[in-house]
């Protein structure tokens, strides 16, 4: 049987504290971190950039990946 602590609903650090223990105890410290990565919201504008994108030809490409 668990035990619920009291929690202050006002204090985001402390929401942010417990939520992370009880994260880390179901999940493991592995667990957590991946399931926290499920969430990063990204950067940039995509719709935008991948208009502003120049086509490369097969070959360009081929050409630097054979650089690596």
């Amino acid at each position: 049987m668990s035990t619920m602590k009291a929690i202050d609903l006002n204090n985001i650090m402390q929401i942010r504290t417990i939520g992370f223990e009880a994260l880390r105890e179901a999940l493991g410290t592995v667990g957590t971190v991946r399931f926290l990565q499920q969430y990063d919201l990204g950067y940039g504008d995509y719709t935008k950039e991948k208009y502003d994108m120049k086509e490369e030809k097969e070959e360009d490409v081929y050409a630097q990946l054979s650089k690596m």
